[in-house]
C-alpha cells in the first residue's frame, strides 16, 4: 500500500479543518446516489473506450505514422512530460498546477516541482535523462504515493488520442515498430519525417521477422499499445524480499525450461522466459521500491539500461530498451550506502530529489483528512472537533523542526511561518529564509510520521466513549502513544511530550479561545457596539482637547485614555503609534457619516478585533458560569446556549465538543 494510501471515508473535511460525519448524507437518496455513481461509470467507460488500432508495419506508415510521427517517436521521457503537462491546470492567478498530484500529495510542492523539472529536462534530451531517478525522504513522506500516481496518470494517459502508442504486435518488450526501419534507410527516415529512430528489434522480433514474415518486415503486425501495470504492459514494479538470495532473473528473466524442447535450443529467444519487470516496464517506467538494498550487480545493470538504454543477458547480444527508472528508498539506507567508497560511481549517475515531510502544519493536516477519509463503518458517526488534526499536525511540525536557542518561542515562530502566517517582529525576508531552510537544510528529513499521528488518532477514536472526539483527547492519545512506543529513546520521549505542552500552550489555547470568543461576540453584538461608539465619542473628544459627558453620572470629564489603551494593546497599537491609529480611525468615522452610513462594526477591521478581544475580556464572568456550581439566570442561560449553539452551527463542533470547548475555556480563564 503506498504511503499515504489509507483512510475513514464518511468524514469530510471543510475549509476552516473540521472533520465531520457524514453519514445522513450516506442514508438520503441511495437511489440518486447509485444512478450518478453508474452515470460515473459510464462516462469512464466512454473515456476508455479508446480507439484500437492494428495491421501491417506498412499501414502503420500510411496510417499512423505519416499524421503524427514526433509523437510516434516520443521516448519514455518525452512520453511521461507530455502526460505531466496534460495534467496542468492554470488558477485565475496564471500560475500553472499539476493536477496529476495536488489532489494526493499535500505539502511537497519544491519535491514534486524538482520531479516535473527532471521529466522536463529529460524529455528535451538533456543528460538528466541518462540518470537514474532516486526519491529520498523518511518513511511515510509520499515517495510511493508520488510514483503511483505517475503510473496512473500513464495508463490514463494511453488511453487518450494525445497519448496513443504503438507497439510491435506480440513483442515480449512491446517495442517500438521504427525499429523495424533499416538502419541503412534511417537517415532517408529522419529527412522524411523529421524523426531520429533509436534502438533496434528485439532477439524475439528478429528471429520471429524471419521465420515467420520471411524477412518482409512490411508485413509484420503493429497494434495500439495501452499502458496497464496489471497487464504488465508500460510498468514495471521491483521489490527486494531478500537481498542475499534475490535473483537477477526477477529484472531480466532466464531460460524457461519448457520450452527448450521445443524450440531445441536454450539460446533461441523464444524459450526465455520474458517476464523480468525490466522488459515489462519497457515503453513506460520501471519503479524500484527500495534500490538501494538490492545487490551491486542489480544497480549495475540499471545504471546501464538508464545510460545506454540497453540489458546484456546471456546467449543474446544488447537488448534495446527505452524506459525511465524511478527509484525510492529511506535516508538510513542512503546513509549506509554512502559510507561506501566503492558506491561513488554509481552515486554519479543518479538524480537524487529529496521528498521531506511538510513543515506547514495546514498542509500536513490535509494529509491526515486524507489518510482518515475511508475507515471501517465503525468510524463513520465519530465527529472530531475542528482543531483536531491541526494541533496532531502542529505536534508533528515541531517534531521535524531543529531545536533552537530561543526554544519555545522560536519554535513557535517557526511553526507559524511555514504555514504562511503573519508572527509578529518577522519580516516576509526572514520567513523566505526559514522556508527555504537555509539555516536547516535537514529539516523535514526526520521525526513523527503521519502513520504514528494517525494510529494515535484510531486509537482515541476506538477508545471514545462518545461519538465525538476532542482535540484534548487526541493529544492524550498522542502522548499514549509516544510513551508505550519501545522504538523511541527516553531522552526524545520526553522532548515529544514537551512538543504537546507547546501545541496545548501555544496553538490549541489560542484557537479554542477565538472560537468561544467569536461565538461569544455574537451574543453580545449590541454591547459591542455600544463599545464601538463609546471608543469613537473618547477618541473624538481626545484629538479635539476637549471633555466628554459621562453618560451616567453627567458630569463632565477628560477622555478615558485608560479605556482607550486597553482597546487598542489588544490588536498591538503601541504608545508610539496610538495617535495615528486615532486619526485612522476618526477620518473613517467621518467618511461614514458624510455617505450616510453608520460607523459600525464592520467598517474598520482592526478596531473591530479590538473590540471583540475587549468585550471578550470583560465577559468572562458570563463563561464563568458555564462550569460554576451556581445556578446561572435565565438571560445568560439563553446566551451560554446561543454560544454553544453557534459553535456547532458555524465553527465545526458538536454538541459535546462545543460543552467541551466551553468548559475548557472557562479554565484557562479561572487561571489567569
Amino acid at each position: 500500500m503506498s504511503d499515504r494510501g489509507r483512510g475513514l471515508s464518511s468524514l469530510s473535511f471543510d475549509t476552516g479543518g473540521t472533520v465531520t460525519s457524514s453519514s445522513e448524507d450516506l442514508q438520503s437518496c441511495p437511489s440518486d446516489r447509485q444512478d450518478s455513481f453508474i452515470e460515473s461509470l459510464g462516462l469512464h467507460a466512454r473515456q476508455h473506450r479508446a480507439r484500437h488500432w492494428s495491421g501491417q508495419f506498412s499501414a502503420f506508415m500510411q496510417e499512423i505514422l505519416a499524421k503524427a510521427p514526433e509523437r510516434v517517436a516520443r521516448s519514455s521521457h518525452q512520453y511521461i512530460w507530455d502526460m505531466i503537462r496534460a495534467t496542468f491546470i492554470q488558477d485565475n492567478d496564471g500560475h500553472y498546477h499539476c493536477k496529476l498530484f495536488e489532489d494526493e500529495l499535500f505539502g511537497i510542492d519544491e519535491a514534486i516541482d524538482r520531479v516535473i523539472d527532471y521529466f522536463k529536462a529529460a524529455s528535451a534530451g538533456s543528460e538528466v535523462g541518462r540518470r537514474l531517478l532516486l526519491l529520498l525522504g523518511p518513511p511515510s513522506g509520499g515517495k510511493s504515493t508520488l510514483v503511483i500516481l505517475l503510473k496512473r496518470g500513464l495508463e490514463d494517459y494511453s488511453y487518450t488520442d494525445d497519448g496513443a502508442q504503438y507497439a510491435i504486435a506480440g513483442c515480449p518488450v512491446h517495442e517500438s515498430p521504427l525499429h523495424l526501419v533499416p538502419h541503412s534507410m534511417r537517415a532517408s527516415c529522419r529527412g522524411t519525417y523529421g524523426i531520429d529512430i533509436a534502438g533496434q528489434l528485439c532477439p524475439h522480433c528478429r528471429v520471429r521477422l524471419e521465420d515467420d514474415f520471411g524477412g518482409d518486415f512490411m508485413q509484420m503486425p503493429v497494434e495500439r499499445l495501452f499502458i496497464s501495470e496489471a497487464g504488465r504492459s508500460g510498468i514495471g514494479t521491483y521489490a527486494p524480499h531478500d537481498p542475499t538470495t534475490a535473483d537477477l532473473a526477477d529484472l531480466v528473466g532466464s531460460v524457461d525450461l519448457s520450452k527448450v524442447a521445443e524450440y531445441g535450443d536454450e539460446g533461441d529467444p523464444r524459450a526465455w522466459s520474458w517476464s523480468g519487470a525490466v522488459y515489462a516496464a519497457s515503453r513506460g517506467v520501471l519503479e524500484m521500491i527500495e534500490i538501494l538494498k538490492v545487490k551491486r550487480e542489480f544497480l549495475y545493470l540499471l545504471l546501464t539500461l538508464t545510460q545506454e538504454k540497453n540489458v546484456k543477458v546471456s546467449r543474446f547480444p544488447l537488448i534495446y530498451l527505452d524506459e525511465t527508472i524511478v527509484a525510492h528508498t529511506n535516508l538510513a539506507e542512503f546513509r549506509k550506502f554512502l559510507q561506501e567508497s566503492e558506491n561513488e560511481a554509481l552515486l554519479d549517475r543518479m538524480v537524487i530529489i529529496q521528498v521531506p515531510y511538510t513543515l506547514d502544519y495546514k498542509q500536513e493536516a490535509r494529509i491526515y483528512h486524507k489518510l482518515i477519509a475511508s475507515a471501517a463503518p465503525a468510524f463513520r458517526d465519530v465527529h472530531l472537533d475542528p482543531h483536531v488534526l491541526h494541533a496532531a499536525a502542529v505536534f508533528a511540525i515541531l517534531s521535524r523542526i531543529q531545536d533552537s536557542d530561543d526554544k519555545e518561542i522560536e519554535q513557535v515562530r517557526k511553526v507559524r511561518t511555514h504555514a504562511g502566517e503573519e508572527v509578529e517582529g518577522m519580516t516576509r525576508a526572514d520567513a523566505r529564509r526559514l522556508k527555504q531552510r537555509e539555516k536547516a537544510p535537514d529539516e523535514g528529513l526526520a521525526g513523527v510520521s503521519p502513520r504514528f499521528v494517525i494510529n494515535a488518532l484510531s486509537n482515541a477514536i476506538i477508545q471514545s466513549d462518545q461519538k465525538s472526539l476532542s482535540t484534548m483527547d487526541v493529544l492524550l492519545a498522542l502522548k499514549d502513544g509516544i510513551e508505550n512506543d519501545a522504538r523511541i529513546d527516553p531522552k526524545k520521549k520526553r522532548k515529544w511530550v514537551d512538543y504537546l505542552i507547546v501545541t496545548r500552550k501555544d496553538f490549541y489555547n489560542r484557537w479554542v479561545k477565538e472560537d468561544v470568543h467569536k461565538a461569544l461576540f455574537v451574543s453580545f453584538e449590541q454591547e459591542a457596539q455600544d463599545l464601538l461608539d463609546k471608543y469613537l465619542d473618547e477618541v473624538e473628544a481626545t484629538l479635539d482637547n476637549r471633555q466628554v459627558t459621562d453618560p451616567i453620572t453627567n458630569e463632565e470629564r477628560r477622555p478615558d485614555e485608560r479605556f482607550l489603551r486597553a482597546v487598542e494593546e489588544k490588536i498591538h497599537v503601541s504608545e508610539s503609534g496610538k495617535h495615528s491609529f486615532r486619526q485612522e480611525v476618526v477620518r473613517k468615522a467621518m467618511g461614514a457619516y458624510k455617505r450616510g452610513l453608520k460607523f459600525g462594526l464592520d467598517s474598520h477591521l482592526q478596531l473591530n478585533d479590538a473590540v471583540q478581544h475587549y468585550l471578550f475580556e470583560q465577559r468572562r464572568d458570563v463563561l464563568r458560569l458555564v462550569s460554576s456550581a451556581r445556578r446561572p439566570d435565565d438571560d445568560v442561560r439563553t446566551k451560554v446556549s446561543a454560544v454553544e449553539k453557534r459553535l456547532v452551527d458555524e465553527y465545526g463542533y458538536d454538541s459535546h465538543s462545543a460543552r467541551e470547548a466551553l468548559n475548557y475555556v472557562t479554565t484557562l480563564l479561572a487561571q489567569e
